[in-house]
Protein backbone atom coordinates (compact mmCIF):
# COMPACT_ATOMS: atom_id res chain seq x y z
CA UNK A 1 0.00 0.00 0.00
CA UNK A 2 1.55 4.09 -0.87
CA UNK A 3 -0.13 7.00 1.06
CA UNK A 4 -0.81 9.08 -2.05
CA UNK A 5 0.74 12.29 0.44
CA UNK A 6 3.99 9.89 0.54
CA UNK A 7 4.77 10.24 -2.87
CA UNK A 8 5.00 13.12 -5.79
CA UNK A 9 3.48 13.72 -8.45
CA UNK A 10 6.49 12.51 -10.91
CA UNK A 11 6.42 9.24 -8.74
CA UNK A 12 3.07 8.86 -9.49
CA UNK A 13 2.68 8.96 -12.95
CA UNK A 14 5.83 7.03 -13.18
CA UNK A 15 4.32 3.80 -10.49
CA UNK A 16 0.92 4.10 -12.92
CA UNK A 17 3.23 4.17 -16.20
CA UNK A 18 5.11 0.94 -14.93
CA UNK A 19 1.75 -0.72 -13.97
CA UNK A 20 3.01 -0.87 -10.04
CA UNK A 21 -0.50 1.01 -9.27
CA UNK A 22 -3.63 -0.51 -10.40
CA UNK A 23 -6.24 0.54 -7.21
CA UNK A 24 -7.11 3.12 -4.99
CA UNK A 25 -8.46 3.23 -1.93
CA UNK A 26 -9.96 5.73 0.90
CA UNK A 27 -7.57 4.98 4.07
CA UNK A 28 -10.85 6.03 6.13
CA UNK A 29 -13.77 4.59 4.73
CA UNK A 30 -11.54 1.10 3.97
CA UNK A 31 -13.34 1.10 0.36
CA UNK A 32 -10.94 0.58 -2.38
CA UNK A 33 -12.05 0.75 -6.41
CA UNK A 34 -10.73 1.11 -10.35
CA UNK A 35 -8.23 4.36 -10.91
CA UNK A 36 -11.08 5.49 -13.20
CA UNK A 37 -13.81 5.54 -10.50
CA UNK A 38 -15.56 9.23 -9.68
CA UNK A 39 -15.98 8.55 -6.56
CA UNK A 40 -11.90 7.53 -6.50
CA UNK A 41 -11.14 10.25 -8.02
CA UNK A 42 -13.02 12.96 -5.83
CA UNK A 43 -10.82 11.83 -2.56
CA UNK A 44 -8.54 14.07 -0.47
CA UNK A 45 -5.08 13.18 -1.55
CA UNK A 46 -4.24 12.78 2.74
CA UNK A 47 -6.95 10.01 2.75
CA UNK A 48 -6.10 8.30 -0.82
CA UNK A 49 -4.19 4.82 -0.87
CA UNK A 50 -2.86 3.05 -3.42
CA UNK A 51 -2.41 -0.96 -4.37
CA UNK A 52 -0.80 -2.71 -7.01
CA UNK A 53 -3.21 -5.71 -6.48
CA UNK A 54 -6.96 -6.38 -5.39
CA UNK A 55 -5.62 -8.64 -3.02
CA UNK A 56 -3.16 -6.17 -1.57
CA UNK A 57 -6.56 -4.22 -0.74
CA UNK A 58 -8.59 -7.09 0.30
CA UNK A 59 -5.12 -8.32 2.73
CA UNK A 60 -5.34 -4.72 4.40
CA UNK A 61 -9.01 -5.02 4.99
CA UNK A 62 -10.31 -2.68 1.99
CA UNK A 63 -13.72 -3.39 0.53
CA UNK A 64 -14.95 -3.64 -3.02
CA UNK A 65 -16.35 0.05 -4.02
CA UNK A 66 -19.71 -0.20 -4.70
CA UNK A 67 -19.62 2.05 -7.78
CA UNK A 68 -17.11 0.75 -10.07
CA UNK A 69 -16.89 -3.07 -8.60
CA UNK A 70 -20.87 -3.74 -8.51
CA UNK A 71 -20.38 -7.33 -8.70
CA UNK A 72 -17.37 -8.00 -6.32
CA UNK A 73 -19.38 -5.65 -3.62
CA UNK A 74 -22.31 -7.83 -4.14
CA UNK A 75 -20.40 -10.30 -3.30
CA UNK A 76 -18.27 -8.48 -0.65
CA UNK A 77 -22.03 -7.63 0.83
CA UNK A 78 -24.08 -10.92 0.72
CA UNK A 79 -20.95 -12.63 2.66
CA UNK A 80 -21.10 -10.29 5.09
CA UNK A 81 -24.93 -10.72 5.59
CA UNK A 82 -23.84 -14.33 5.36
CA UNK A 83 -21.30 -14.60 7.81
CA UNK A 84 -22.35 -11.57 10.16
CA UNK A 85 -18.58 -10.23 9.37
Amino acid sequence: MIEHKEITSSELFRFLKQRKIQWAGNKNLKIYGTLSCKSGKRLKVENRVFFDSDKDAIKEGYRPCGHCMREAYRVWKNNKLIFGV
